[in-house]
């Protein structure tokens, strides 16, 4: 098999690309709540672990999981966000590429370390609320009003950063069992076991 990706190859990471972005737009609408937002790390890995390990049945080649994180960095920055989650999800989707080829992707050992590798772009998608903590909140009570945001800032001091941490690693364990028992014929077709 040719190491060079092919154009099926690029079609299936715009594909799942997409998926995993929809199901991740769509559980973080629940984050209007306060309280869910606060557990957004939590449940979005084990979520959005089923398009993911679909995807990972059809990645054979090097690239695929970086360029699926670069293009999820990019709608991540077009939909209003900081270029913290843009930089979050090349970092964590390049060694997440390299785990998986490590196992020469067929090994669920692997899988399970590279998801959960590829997961803490979320922690991405969450410093602002620490290192950008005025012109976050500003930008928050601006767009979801004073209660929102206050709601935010009271729930989220610094040692909460550190708790989400291994919150997402471990979600990323949960969602990688919680996807292969979900798609278990896939993984079986693919040799992932």
């Amino acid at each position: 098999m040719s190491e060079k990706l092919e154009v099926q190859d690029l079609i299936n990471v715009g594909i799942f690309t997409a998926l995993y972005f929809l199901i991740m737009f769509a559980s973080g609408m629940l984050g209007f709540i306060p309280i869910i937002f606060l557990f957004f790390p939590l449940y979005m890995p084990i979520i959005s672990s089923i398009p993911f390990m679909l995807f990972l049945t059809k990645v054979k080649k090097f690239g695929m999981v970086t360029i699926m994180s670069i293009i999820l960095g990019l709608l991540m920055f077009a939909t209003g966000h900081t270029w913290v989650p843009l930089v979050a999800t090349i970092i964590c989707g390049f060694f997440a590429d390299l785990i998986f080829k490590a196992g020469k992707y067929q090994s669920f050992k692997h899988t399970v370390l590279g998801y959960s590798i590829f997961s803490f772009w979320l922690m991405g998608a969450m410093l602002p609320l620490w290192i950008m903590r005025d012109s976050y909140f500003a930008y928050i009570r601006e767009s979801m009003g004073k209660e929102y945001a206050n709601a935010i800032f009271t729930m989220t001091p610094v040692w909460i950063a550190y708790v989400m941490v291994g919150v997402i690693f471990i979600a990323g364990i949960i969602g990688a069992f919680f996807g292969k028992a979900i798609l278990k014929k896939h993984f079986k077709r693919a040799g992932i076991l």
